[in-house]
């Protein structure tokens, strides 16, 4: 299932200094991404931040995906 990281992740210069966050939070995308970059899986994302959905897990990933390849 592909996930449309636009419905999840956002950028505002009044949160975070306009870091990428999930919205309606103040959880950066580079927080999720230095999880995963850890070894926590997706669940321990999840159990850390427990009004995190996984669509937004996998919307930071996907996120991140598109700046690298553009």
């Amino acid at each position: 299932m592909d996930v449309d990281w636009r419905k999840h992740i956002h950028s505002d210069p009044g949160i975070l200094g306009g870091k990428p966050v999930v919205r309606g939070t103040r959880i950066s995308v580079e927080l999720i991404l230095e999880f995963l970059a850890e070894g926590a899986p997706v669940a321990e994302v999840l159990d850390a931040y427990d009004h995190l959905t996984e669509d937004d897990v996998r919307a930071a990933i996907a996120f991140a995906h598109d700046l690298m390849v553009k």
